[in-house]
C-alpha cells in the first residue's frame, strides 16, 4: 500500500503540511487524516492535531476534537500551537496517517502512515530576519483567550491583560524594533506612523538616552498621529517632517556608525509592511524583515538622507527610475524599487507582472486594496491557465483614508476576498459576518475589534499585507514585499520601498506557510457564510470520501493545490 506523500513549509512559528495519499482515489470510505505530533501541547508527550468540526458538527462549547476521531478532511493542514519556552529545541515529530472507515468507528490505515521530523528555524538565519504576527482577532483562539482571562463584551482588560493579548495577536513581531534598537549605532530611518507605546516609543525613548536617531516622518495629515512623539523627543532624535508626496508610506530602520558623515558604515537595515503603531504590530496582519547586509543597508541610507530636505515628488521621482543593484544577503538574492516614479511610469509593478506572467507553478498574493488592473488580471490569468493561484485580500469602504490608494467606493463594504482560480472564483467575507450573532452553533462568539476599543464608522484594517510569492514552492521562488500597496499612488505618487527577493525556497516557504494560516483561517469563515446563507446544507464533515472528489478532478484548484503543495520537488 503507498504511504502518504508529505512536504513541510515551515515558519519560525508555524508548521505548514501537504498531504497527498494515491489510494485516497479508491477508497470510498476515505474520511481524511489523522495527525499526531510529538512532543505534544503544552508540555504534553503527545497529542494529536485537533479539528474543530465532527461528522455531527461543531463540537459544543467550541471545544477540540483530536484528528483521529474527526479526520482532517484537507490534503493542507497547519499546526500553531507552540510554546518554544517549553520546547527550546524547535524539534518536533508529525506522524500522518489516513483514516477510514465508518463515521461511527474510524480506523487508521497504519501501513499507509508517514513520519516526518521538522526543527521550526529562527526567526534569523542566513542574515535575513522574519516576522509575521497573528493578528487574528476573529478567531476561536483569541476568544477562547479571552474567556480564560476572564474578558467579556462588557469588561475591558486591564493595562497587564491588554499588553498580553496583544503580544499574542503580536506574535513576536513586537519585538523586531526593540531588539533593533538594542545597540549603540546610529538609527536612521523613514517612519510612516509612529505611535506605538507599549513597545517602540518606550525603546526608542531609552535608545535616545545615548544614540544618535535621525528620522523622517509622514507630516502630511492635520492632525498629525506623530506629533506627540515628535514633540515629546524633539530634543533626543532628529526630526525631519515630510509632506511633499501624498504619503510618506517607508517604514525602515538603518543602524550602523557615522551615519550622518562621508564616513557612514551602514550595516543593517529593518523594514516590511508594519506600521510603527500597536494596531500594526498586533491587530493588522504584517510582517518584518532585518536583513545583516551592509551593502543593502547603504541603499536604504541614501534614500532616508535623500527624503531628509523634504524635496518635491517631481525631484525625488527623478531618483524612482529603475531597480537597485542586487545585493546578495545569504541564501537570498535582494534589489529594492524606490518610488515614487515619474508620471506614467510603473517600472516597479510591471517587473511583478511580467514575473507573474512566467510563473512556472504557481503565485500567492495577500494584499491591502490592490487596485491595479494588470496586476491582477495577471494573477488571475495564472489560474486561468491551469496553475495554482491562491489570494486574499482586504477591500476597506473609507475613501478618504490614505493608505487605500486610489478611491475605493463606499458601497463597496469592507471585505476579505478570498480567490482559488479567477477573478469570478472567489469568497467574500463582508465585515457584517464578523458580528457575534453570526457564528455557527457551538462557536465562540468572536471579536471584530481589540477589547475596549470603541466602535468606528468604518470596519478596521485586517490584512495589511503587501506581498505575491511566485512559484513558493518551486525551487527558484519569487517574493514581493515591502511597504507599497499596488496602485497607481503607490506607484506615482507616494514614498514606498518595493523589495524582490529571489531563489530563497527558505524564505518562500515562510511566506507560504504563513499565508495559509491567514487563507485557511478565512476560508473557513466563508464556509461559514455558507452555511448561514443556506447555500451549504452542513457545517461537518462528510462521512465518505465525497470531500476529496474535488481533489482529484483535473483542473479544479483543490486538484492542483494538491498535486503542487505536496508532490513537486
Amino acid at each position: 500500500m503507498a504511504s502518504v506523500v508529505t512536504r513541510t513549509y515551515l515558519s519560525p512559528t508555524l508548521v505548514f503540511i501537504a498531504m497527498d495519499w494515491a489510494e485516497a482515489q479508491s477508497q470510498k470510505d476515505f474520511l481524511g487524516f489523522a495527525i499526531k505530533r510529538t512532543p505534544g501541547f503544552w508540555g504534553q508527550a503527545v497529542s494529536w492535531l485537533p479539528n474543530r468540526i465532527t461528522f455531527n458538527g461543531p463540537v459544543p462549547n467550541a471545544g477540540d476534537v483530536p484528528s483521529d476521531q474527526a479526520p482532517i478532511q484537507k490534503f493542507m493542514w497547519w499546526d500553531a500551537r507552540f510554546d518554544l519556552a517549553q520546547d527550546p529545541n524547535r524539534q518536533f515529530t508529525y506522524e500522518i496517517t489516513p483514516v477510514t472507515g465508518k463515521s461511527t468507528s474510524p480506523q487508521l490505515v497504519s501501513a499507509a502512515r508517514t513520519t516526518i521530523h521538522v526543527t521550526l528555524p529562527d526567526h534569523v538565519e542566513h542574515g535575513t530576519g522574519t516576522w509575521f504576527n497573528r493578528a487574528v482577532l476573529s478567531s476561536q483562539a483569541f476568544s477562547k483567550k479571552l474567556t480564560e482571562m476572564g474578558i467579556s463584551s462588557t469588561k475591558k482588560p486591564t493595562a497587564q491583560q491588554a499588553l498580553e493579548l496583544r503580544a499574542w495577536l503580536a506574535n513576536g513581531l513586537e519585538t523586531v524594533v526593540p531588539g533593533f534598537l538594542n545597540t549603540t549605532d546610529d538609527i536612521y530611518g523613514a517612519i510612516y506612523h509612529l505611535t506605538d507605546d507599549l513597545w517602540i516609543i518606550p525603546a526608542l525613548t531609552q535608545y535616545a538616552q545615548a544614540g544618535n536617531a535621525d528620522l523622517v516622518y509622514d507630516a502630511k495629515a492635520d492632525p498629525n498621529p506623530n506629533d506627540g512623539v515628535v514633540e515629546a523627543l524633539q530634543n533626543k532624535v532628529t526630526f525631519h517632517p515630510r509632506d511633499k508626496t501624498n504619503i510618506m508610506h517607508d517604514k525602515f530602520l538603518v543602524s550602523g556608525t557615522k551615519l550622518g558623515s562621508t564616513k557612514a558604515e551602514p550595516k543593517r537595515v529593518l523594514c516590511g509592511s508594519a506600521n510603527f503603531t500597536t494596531g500594526g504590530l498586533s491587530s493588522q496582519a504584517n510582517l518584518l524583515h532585518t536583513f545583516d547586509s551592509p551593502g543593502l543597508a547603504k541603499q536604504y541610507l541614501d534614500r532616508q538622507l535623500l527624503l531628509q530636505d523634504n524635496p518635491t515628488k517631481a525631484v525625488t521621482a527623478k531618483q524612482g527610475t529603475e531597480w537597485s543593484y542586487t545585493e546578495t544577503v545569504g541564501d537570498a538574492a535582494v534589489r529594492v524599487f524606490y518610488s515614487p516614479e515619474p508620471t506614467a511610469r510603473r517600472e516597479s509593478i510591471d517587473t511583478i507582472v511580467a514575473a507573474i506572467h512566467q510563473a512556472k507553478e504557481s503565485v500567492l498574493f495577500c494584499l491591502f486594496t490592490p487596485t491595479d488592473a494588470p496586476l491582477r488580471d495577471a494573477c488571475f490569468a495564472v489560474g486561468d491557465n491551469g496553475k495554482m493561484m491562491f489570494g486574499l485580500v482586504n477591500r476597506i469602504s473609507d475613501k478618504s483614508d490614505s493608505e487605500a490608494g486610489d478611491n475605493v467606493r463606499a458601497d463597496e463594504a469592507a471585505a476579505i476576498e478570498l480567490y482559488h482560480r479567477s477573478r469570478e472564483n472567489r469568497d467574500v467575507v463582508g465585515a457584517d459576518y464578523y458580528r457575534w450573532d453570526k457564528v455557527p452553533a457551538g462557536y465562540l462568539k468572536e471579536w471584530q475589534l481589540f477589547p475596549g476599543e470603541k466602535p468606528q464608522k468604518y470596519p478596521p484594517v485586517i490584512i495589511h499585507h503587501k506581498f505575491i510569492v511566485i512559484d513558493a514552492e518551486g525551487n527558484e521562488p519569487i517574493i514581493y514585499t515591502g511597504s507599497a500597496n499596488m496602485s497607481k499612488n503607490s506607484v506615482n505618487h507616494n514614498d514606498e520601498n518595493l523589495l524582490e527577493i529571489r531563489g530563497s525556497k527558505r524564505l518562500a516557504g515562510i511566506y507560504l506557510a504563513e499565508f495559509f494560516r491567514l487563507y485557511e483561517h478565512y476560508r473557513a469563515r466563508a464556509a461559514w457564510q455558507a452555511s448561514l446563507a443556506g447555500t451549504m446544507p452542513t457545517y461537518r464533515l462528510a462521512p465518505d470520501s465525497s470531500w476529496a472528489k474535488k481533489h482529484f478532478t483535473p483542473g479544479t484548484p483543490e486538484f492542483r493545490a494538491r498535486v503542487a503543495m505536496a508532490n513537486l520537488t
